[in-house]
């Protein structure tokens, strides 16, 4: 069942698509170990039951708060939004978090510290949280975007030092890459903020996986 419900992440399907896609497709049934000459496959209640167990087990037990909306440029969007914090040197996701849509990447920040950075980057929004990483990383040194106002517009140097910033946090962006094209993971799934963050924190988990693969599977024939 582990390997079932990796796989509805790994290609996005439904309840009862990951059913019918393990009756249409023998790789699938193999890994999943499943040979339907002794034994069904599992239906869609019994793939939705475990589900609802790993989000049962995995998470708090807190009332989901309701989702929002928030403008992107002149898009409005609704929903919810995943916040992740990624090792600038093996972009491996290390936290995650998800909020409704549209609570400030700011707010967030102390949840995607673990506490032993070095350096901490991240772009305008995470401006301006230096009390924040005093308490939370104290052994990290600020390298967010600084950010202008029209009061105050940035200088040539400022700028150019957020461009090289950004060459290194823009390494998180790969991980949305691979959350998007590889797991096709675009929409929510789910009605409530808890199902869904589930998702998304499984989706971390094997994206990692993913990858680590290589590193991985050199250690195994070592």
């Amino acid at each position: 069942m582990l390997r079932i419900y990796f796989m509805q992440h790994w290609f996005n399907l439904s309840d009862p698509g990951a059913e019918e896609a393990l009756y249409d497709m023998e790789s699938l049934r193999r890994f999943a170990g499943i040979d339907v000459g002794r034994e069904p496959v599992p239906d869609e209640t019994t793939i939705c039951k475990f589900r609802h167990l790993m989000e049962k087990r995995n998470l708090e037990k807190q009332r989901d708060p309701d989702m929002h909306q928030t403008k992107k440029g002149n898009q409005w969007y609704f929903g919810m939004k995943a916040h992740i914090g990624v090792d600038s040197r093996t972009k491996l996701i290390h936290s995650a978090a998800v909020t409704p849509a549209n609570v400030h990447d700011s707010q967030v920040l102390e949840d995607l510290l673990h506490g032993e950075e070095t350096r901490v980057w991240g772009d305008a929004a995470y401006s301006g949280q230096a009390e924040v990483l005093r308490e939370h990383a104290p052994k990290a040194k600020d390298f967010t975007n600084k950010k202008g106002s029209r009061y105050r517009t940035l200088t040539d140097q400022e700028r150019q030092r957020n461009r090289t910033k950004t060459q290194v946090r823009a390494k998180v962006e790969h991980v949305f890459h691979v959350m998007k094209r590889q797991l096709g993971y675009t929409k929510v799934r789910y009605r409530g903020l808890d199902k869904n963050a589930h998702h998304v924190f499984a989706a971390c988990a094997l994206i990692n996986l993913m990858l680590a693969r290589n590193k991985l599977l050199r250690r195994s024939q070592a």
